[in-house]
């Protein structure tokens, strides 16, 4: 494995640990609604961190804009609107089924749409070649490792649920929200994967190979902000939880270390599929994704989700985890042919 093909593996599956682990604030915002915290991670993850990156690493950024086709920047800002919608059924998806099971049943449309429908689209030849065939193995046993990790999740949630849980109504509901929020979150990758042309442009006007990412990322989150901001401010408005953005300061601390987060796993991502050549974005999506599932399960077991669970759901969880890993190996041994 070439240096450069190392270093995309390695920025990729940091980039998933980031993703996997940006939600955990949350929990330990016990004073604040939802909305709250949602609305705090919105402004500082998709506004001032991208826009506050972008122009301390991108010269002339706005020259690019300006330079960059019609199609390109309808395209970001299109796919980045659509990855917001995914992103507010996310968070409530995840809040609603817990960290695990909510990341496993998105994960697992999240996963092949985002990496299928680039492929498909753009380099439909490359499909049945070594890489492409690793990369449909590797993609299938991440849906099993998913679904192992799904399954486990669903046990442990039947064997600690009481009597007077939410009725199963309730899950089905929830169970809606995050097949939705599978379909539209990968529209984030889209981004990426369409937006090339202002990689391309950055690259020109002198941004480093390692930043040129974020010429997309401003132009898609600020699209993103739309649907995320407008559902906790509607939230805030019919709850009347305003008074929740009083204080205390560690939520905003948590707020803004969630942000952080989400960007730096945008940033890291980016830069390690532009590592890994002309597929990165193709062949980093399910390695991402992969490590983000693996890490948001180790952290809902570190915090409790799994103290009652009963030893199936171990089973599961781990054998999941294990395909998990499998499916990073094969896909990495892929990307190098």
């Amino acid at each position: 494995m070439t240096p450069d093909l190392l270093t995309g593996l390695i920025a990729v599956l940091l980039g998933g640990i980031f993703n996997g682990s940006f939600v955990a604030p949350m929990k330990r915002m016990t004073r604040w609604s939802w909305e709250a915290g949602w609305l705090v991670y919105t402004v500082a993850g998709l506004i001032l961190i991208p826009w506050a990156a972008a122009l301390l690493t991108v010269p002339r950024l706005f020259d690019i804009y300006a330079g960059a086709s019609s199609s390109a920047i309808a395209s970001v800002l299109g796919y980045g609107l659509g990855w917001g919608v995914g992103s507010v059924l996310f968070g409530i998806g995840v809040n609603r089924m817990g960290l695990a099971v909510g990341y496993g049943l998105i994960l697992g449309l999240i996963a092949p749409i985002g990496t299928f429908y680039p492929l498909l689209m753009l380099h439909p030849e490359r499909l049945w070649t070594s890489q492409g065939r690793s990369l449909m193995i590797g993609t299938l046993i991440v849906i099993g490792g998913i679904f192992l990790c799904a399954r486990a999740a669903r046990i442990r949630e039947l064997a600690t649920s009481s009597a007077s849980a939410a009725p199963k109504s309730s899950f089905a509901g929830a169970l809606l929200i995050c097949v939705l929020a599978g379909i539209f979150s990968p529209m984030l990758n889209f981004t990426f994967v369409f937006g090339e042309e202002l990689q391309r442009q950055a690259l020109e006007f002198g941004a480093a190979p390692s930043m040129a990412s974020n010429a997309i990322w401003p132009l898609a989150l600020t699209a993103g902000t739309i649907a995320n901001a407008g559902y906790a401010l509607l939230l805030m408005k019919r709850n009347r939880t305003w008074s929740d953005l009083r204080g205390p300061s560690s939520h905003y601390f948590g707020g803004f270390a969630m942000g952080a987060l989400c960007f730096a796993s945008f940033l890291v991502y980016g830069h390690g599929a532009t590592a890994l050549g002309d597929l990165g974005g193709m062949v980093g999506w399910p390695l991402f994704m992969s490590m983000a599932l693996i890490t948001s399960n180790l952290l809902g077991a570190l915090s409790g989700e799994w103290k009652h669970a009963p030893r199936a759901a171990w089973g599961y969880s781990l054998a999941g985890i294990a395909l998990l890993i499998a499916a990073i190996t094969v896909i990495a041994r892929g990307g190098n042919a």
